[in-house]
């Protein structure tokens, strides 16, 4: 969430940012003349409520005394009948403010390409070869179909489009890869978290999630309560400090996670209908870090090489992004995709967001550290794929396939694999 009080104080800079994230200058003039608004009425009450304390303590001297206070009392009968329109005025303002503010995305920062078209987004930087074949490669689909690992027809029956049964080695290379991302997670010190898969409402919006993006999850009842499968395990990472102070000594702190996602996929219809590539369940391993607001954009760097140190170790060839102000995450700051290139789509495709949401989330989830001077400061908030497991699949199956249709597996994933070097045909 917006600091408000900064929108008051930079009015036409809020305006100028949040235009790069098409809001239009109208929603903040109305947010701020609401807020003036409140503000005015907030101060009415405060005058009216204390006319009414200073008054009551005269009516009480007046009845010790055996002195008349009828019309005192009366008096006292019609500011409290203000008082309580006020209040209601108030808390109808208040909701209007909340309403606004809320759904308004973080502002850009300085460097990011401030448009509305995500084809602005800025290349950074390249790593890795692109494979030439002898051959028309095949999509990952395909080669995971014919080896017998993949099963999209079965997974149809069963639960509909957009999810998928991994099979034999499949199985064995999904679970090698997540494994070999928290191992490797580990040695640069996240404290691996196996999460609650299922969150409050509190969570949801803590994380930015709510109410912009309600039709994209999936939510049950639980007791009457709803409750979301996450669509990422940064919402339960980032909100284990909901409402917390943070002891400023621990900071920076890193999680990373394995979990499943679960999206709805809500307007996708069309988009990468087969494959691995947009699916409503799939695995993937987070990266979340809690910082100063002093370190954040080093530890953003930070998480970028977290990130891409495993498609280097994988021998994956990707491209580094910034994207555009309009194309980066609702909470985030600014956002770095990790592209990977797949050799049947001939083009590079996401892997990993890496964003640095500032004190967007801890303002919603009010999480907070004592800086130097003894002051509550809101801490900065990270987040990043490392990496998307089924994806990352899907890339090794792509760029390690042989002519024969076997797929040769990255060297880093052997041990992980049992010392199995190739995927076959299973029967």
């Amino acid at each position: 969430m917006l600091d408000l009080k900064l929108i008051r104080q930079k009015p036409e800079w809020a305006k100028k940012k949040l235009a790069a994230r098409a809001i239009k200058g109208e929603e903040i003039d109305e947010l701020l003349a609401l807020d003036e608004k409140r503000r005015k009425v907030t101060v009415q009450t405060e005058e009216l409520k204390a006319q009414r304390n200073e008054v009551s303590g005269k009516i009480a001297v007046m009845k010790r005394n055996k002195e008349n206070a009828d019309d005192q009392i009366a008096a006292m009968r019609e500011v409290g009948q203000k008082i309580s329109a006020l209040d209601k005025e108030l808390a109808a303002l208040n909701d209007k403010v909340t309403y606004i503010l809320v759904r308004l995305p973080n502002f850009p920062a300085d460097d990011v390409p401030m448009s509305l078209n995500e084809d602005d987004s800025r290349e950074e930087y390249k790593w890795g070869k692109i494979p030439s074949f002898e051959f028309e490669p095949k999509h990952h689909w395909d080669i995971g179909e014919s080896l017998g690992i993949l099963d999209f027809e079965r997974a149809a029956k069963v639960s509909g489009s957009r999810f998928v049964y991994y099979k034999g080695a499949g199985a064995r290379l999904e679970r090698a890869v997540y494994n070999f991302f928290l191992d490797e997670h580990q040695k640069e010190g996240y404290e691996e978290i196996i999460p609650p898969y299922l969150v409050n409402n509190d969570s949801m919006f803590g994380t930015g999630q709510f109410p912009k993006f309600t039709d994209a999850t999936y939510t049950i009842t639980n007791d009457g309560e709803p409750l979301t499968m996450i669509p990422t395990a940064e919402v339960p990472l980032v909100n284990y400090y909901r409402g917390d102070i943070i002891d400023a000594d621990k900071l920076p702190i890193n999680f990373t996670a394995l979990t499943p996602a679960f999206r709805s996929e809500a307007g996708s219809a069309g988009r990468d209908t087969r494959g691995l590539i947009r699916m409503h369940q799939f695995n993937k391993v987070e990266m979340v870090k809690f910082c100063k607001p002093e370190d954040s954009w080093k530890e953003l760097t930070n998480l970028i090489h977290d990130a891409e140190d495993l498609l280097r170790k994988l021998d994956l060839p990707y491209h580094v992004i910034t994207l555009a102000s309009n194309d980066a995450s609702f909470t985030s700051a600014k956002t770095n995709d990790l592209e990977v290139w797949f050799p049947a789509q001939d083009r590079y495709r996401e892997i990993s967001s890496c964003s640095n949401c500032t004190d967007f989330q801890a303002r919603r989830s009010q999480i907070r550290y004592r800086d130097d001077e003894g002051k509550l400061q809101f801490v900065h908030t990270l987040n990043g794929s490392g990496l998307a497991v089924g994806r990352t699949v899907a890339a090794i199956l792509e760029n390690c396939q042989q002519e024969d249709g076997t797929v040769k597996i990255p060297d880093v994933l052997v041990p992980y694999m049992h010392g199995q070097t190739v995927i076959k045909q299973e029967n």
